[in-house]
Order: C-alpha cells, then sequence, then structure tokens
C-alpha cells in the first residue's frame, strides 16, 4: 500500500490535527481575544473532516493494516464529527455568555476529537490504544476545565486517577491477548480463535480488555466517574462527554469485541450481558431520587449505554445494526437535552436544579414542550425516535435468544420512566418558579429545533438511518 493511500486513508485525522495546531498558535499569539475565531475555526474543521470522511475511500487499509476505512468507521466518525461540531457551537455561545473567554477549549475538543476518530478506524490494538489515549489525556483537561471551581476539579481528579486505572486493565488484557494469540492484529486474532480452542489467558485478555472498555461507556460497575464529571463540568463539555465521547467509546467496543473475537461469543456474551442488564438497572433506579438535572442526565446516560450494549451481545450484524441506529438517535436527542439544560439561566447565572423547572410550561412553553419532547424520547415512548432506537436493539437481543436480557430491559426502561415524567410533571403542573433569561444564542436555538425535530418525524425519516447503519455494521461483521 502507498503512502499516498495511507494518507488519504487518514485524511479526516490529518486536517485536525494540522488545524488544532493551527489554532492553538493562533489562540497562544493572538490572546483570549482569538477564542471566537478558534471556535469557529474548530467548526470549519470539524465539518472539513467530516466532508472528507463521506468523500474518502471505502474498504482500504492503511499503515500496514493499523487503520482501516470501511463504512462502519464512516458511520461512527459522521456522528461523532457531529457531536463534536455542535458541542463546540454550545460552548461558544456558554462562554461568551459567561463574559470569559477561553480559547483552548475548541482545542482540547479537537484533539479529543483526533482520537476518536482514530480509535474507530483502529484495526490492531496497538493502534487502538494509541487513540483511546489521545482522547482521554484531552478529557481529562475537560473534565477539570473550571479549575476556579471545586466540583470541576474534583470530577477532574476523579475521572483521572479511574482512566489510568482503566487504561492499565486495558492495556494488561491486551498483553494478555497478544501474549497467546502472537499478534496486535485484529484479522491475524480473528484467524488464531477461529483455528482452535481458546487458552484460558486469552479468556483473561478479554475480561481485562472488557473491564477497561466499560470504564469508557461509564458501564456498572465501572460508572463511579460519572456523575461527579457530568456536575461539575461545564455543560458544553458535559454535553461533548454524553454525545462525541459515548459514540467513539461504544463504537470502539463494537469494533474491539465483535473483529478479533466473532469464534469466542459464547466467551464473552455472558460479560456483556451482565454489565449490560446492571447498568439499565441502575441507570433506571439510581435517576429517580436526583434533584439535579445534570447528575440525573449522568444516570440516564449509564442506562442508555446498558441499552446499547444489549444490542452488543448480539453478537450478530442485525444487533450491530441495532447498536448504531440506537446511537445515532442518542446523540441528537442528549445535545437538544444539554442545549436546553444550558437555557436555564436565571439573572445570568445557571441553575440546574429539577426544582428550578418548575411549571415552566407557563413561562416558556415553547422551552417546555421541546425539553419534554426530548425526555419523552429518551425514555423510549412511541412515536418518537427513542422508542426506535430501543426497538432495534430488543429485536437484535431476542432474535439472539436473549429473552431474559431483553425482558429486563423492557423494565427497567418501564421503570426509567418514572424519573422522565417527573421531569414533565414538574414543568407543566407545578407552581412556577421565577421565568428563566431569554435564550438568545442561535447555535443553542438551531440545536433544540432540530434536536425536537429528529424526535418527532424520525418516523417518516428512518430509512436512510436504517439503511446506513446496516451498511456499517455489515462492514463489521459480515
Amino acid at each position: 500500500m502507498s503512502l499516498q493511500t495511507d494518507l488519504l486513508v487518514l485524511l479526516p485525522e490529518l486536517i485536525l490535527a494540522i488545524g488544532a495546531m493551527a489554532l492553538l498558535l493562533t489562540g497562544a499569539i493572538g490572546g483570549e481575544k482569538t477564542a471566537p475565531l478558534v471556535s469557529w475555526g474548530a467548526i470549519a474543521l470539524l465539518i472539513a473532516s467530516g466532508v472528507a470522511t463521506v468523500m474518502g475511500p471505502d474498504n482500504v487499509s492503511a499503515f500496514h493494516n493499523a487503520f482501516i476505512a470501511d463504512g462502519f468507521s464512516r458511520f461512527a466518525k459522521v456522528l461523532i464529527l457531529t457531536g463534536a461540531a455542535l458541542s463546540v457551537l454550545l460552548a461558544d455561545e456558554f462562554f461568551a455568555a459567561e463574559k470569559v473567554s477561553r480559547f483552548e477549549l475548541p482545542v482540547l475538543m479537537l484533539l479529543a476529537t483526533l482520537g476518536m476518530l482514530l480509535m474507530v478506524s483502529a484495526s490492531s490494538f496497538l493502534s487502538l490504544y494509541m487513540g483511546l489515549e489521545l482522547q482521554s489525556l484531552a478529557l481529562y483537561v475537560l473534565a477539570a476545565f473550571n479549575r476556579d471551581h471545586l466540583r470541576s476539579t474534583e470530577a477532574g481528579l476523579k475521572y483521572f486517577v479511574l482512566g489510568a486505572l482503566s487504561s492499565g486493565m486495558l492495556l494488561y488484557g491486551i498483553s494478555l491477548i497478544y501474549g497467546f494469540t502472537g499478534s496486535v492484529d485484529f484479522s491475524a486474532i480473528a484467524a488464531v480463535t477461529h483455528a482452535g480452542t481458546p487458552g484460558l489467558g486469552i479468556i483473561f485478555g478479554i475480561v481485562f480488555l472488557i473491564s477497561g472498555l466499560a470504564f469508557k461507556v461509564s458501564a456498572v460497575p465501572f460508572h463511579m466517574w460519572t456523575p461527579d464529571v457530568y456536575e461539575g463540568a461545564p455543560t458544553p463539555v458535559t454535553a461533548y462527554f454524553a454525545t462525541a465521547a459515548k459514540v467513539a467509546a461504544l463504537c470502539l467496543f463494537l469494533r474491539a469485541i465483535l473483529t478479533p473475537f466473532p469464534d469466542l461469543i459464547h466467551q464473552w456474551r455472558q460479560i456483556i450481558v451482565f454489565i449490560s442488564v446492571l447498568s439499565m438497572a441502575l441507570g433506571a433506579v439510581a435517576a429517580i431520587g436526583q434533584t439535579n438535572i445534570k447528575r440525573l442526565m449522568a444516570y440516564s446516560s449509564i442506562g442508555h449505554m446498558g441499552y446499547a450494549l444489549l444490542g452488543l451481545a448480539a453478537g450478530t450484524a442485525l444487533g450491530a445494526r441495532g447498536v448504531l441506529i440506537y446511537l445515532a438517535i442518542y446523540v441528537f436527542t442528549n445535545l437538544g437535552v444539554f442545549a436546553c439544560i444550558q437555557a436555564m439561566k436565571r439573572g445570568g447565572k445557571a441553575v440546574e436544579n429539577i426544582s428550578d423547572l418548575a411549571g415552566l410550561a407557563r413561562t416558556d412553553l415553547k422551552l417546555a414542550v421541546v425539553f419534554s419532547m426530548l425526555f419523552l424520547s429518551l425514555a423510549g415512548l412511541p412515536p418518537l425516535a427513542g422508542f426506535f432506537g430501543k426497538f432495534y436493539v430488543f429485536l437484535a437481543a431476542i432474535q439472539a435468544g436473549l429473552f431474559i436480557p431483553a425482558v429486563l430491559g423492557v423494565l427497567a426502561s418501564t421503570v426509567g420512566l418514572v424519573y422522565y415524567l417527573k421531569v414533565v410533571k414538574v414543568m407543566f403542573f407545578d407552581e412556577p418558579a421565577p421565568g428563566f433569561d431569554p435564550v438568545t444564542g442561535i447555535g443553542s436555538k438551531a440545536i433544540m429545533v432540530l434536536s425536537g425535530l429528529v424526535a418527532l418525524l424520525f418516523i417518516f425519516a428512518a430509512s436512510p438511518v436504517i439503511t446506513a447503519a446496516d451498511a456499517a455494521a455489515k462492514a463489521l461483521l459480515p
């Protein structure tokens, strides 16, 4: 394979890498007054990277099979870049309203996104780990970005310590897999495991691998960092964690399990089912008693990762398709929710308690309607988009014979409906609290409208998403 082809495969990543360095120099030389320029430059780079992704080669490997461009990586990259671009847009408006200029934020988001793109394109454990650590180093800083606030600093420190632990577990698992298969290349590992009975060392390696990856998607019992980071980080950073970072981690999970270990499904499926059921249960129950809206969203995200992992546990192309459809809906719904949360301000000061939403329907009916629609979509009520995400995941689980986990998932979804309806009830039936400041940001309004339309009208436009997800799943697992 020629160097030209190798560079063409990684063109989306090269655009972000070179662009991030240029924007960093721009901010360092020009100072804080360049923050808006850096933000819009970052959005332009993310769009350019998305165009390069869509127009790039298909089913081509690069750098001695370390990276691959296929339908799966294309689908994942488009979702990641969409979540990142809209999160940068929210961040620009957030810090402009706070009258604080932080040019470092979009640069850090670009570098984290670069790591995410490398992760989902990886076809060996070495390139996977390189992308994962590039993403993680930037995310550690983003989690503690509000360095003058105790909660943010504490959240960043917790995330760093637990993240280092999970990276160690992941690396140990990779070393065991390499030691017992003689390769870090996914296709070579698949050939080894297909040829004979797997040794105990490979099984232990998979266990450590899944443990490290479960931390990245905040699945139980590796979820401890999630509520603190969601609450302590600035709202746009939380939105970035909940969308782009979650999509990248779960797509990495799909690639790192399904591609090298398709013949060991009976060994790893029971682990995935276990953490999936626990995540669904915790996400449904723990969120009920929350009073902070961002902590509620943290436990909601834990539950949603449990539903998505059920599709992975199916171990089929149908299951992978269900996960990708779920993620596509999840990204747009969560971006809309966090745009609404960012709009919760009184006197220029952000408020985050659920009680602050009391009577919102009588002070800002449009915001209340969008908020409620997105929450009911997350709950999975038909005919909103969230229903279809859960439908395809549960369908794949049932067809794979996972009847009990599917039933438990439906029960968890029913229990989770309680806290979503609780928020809707507060907005429409409680005595009104003082109204929020008017939403002035064009970007926030656009994200709310786009997310609301996706949630409401997905039933009429589902075919292209399902077709693209099906092609991506077949590229991952024919």
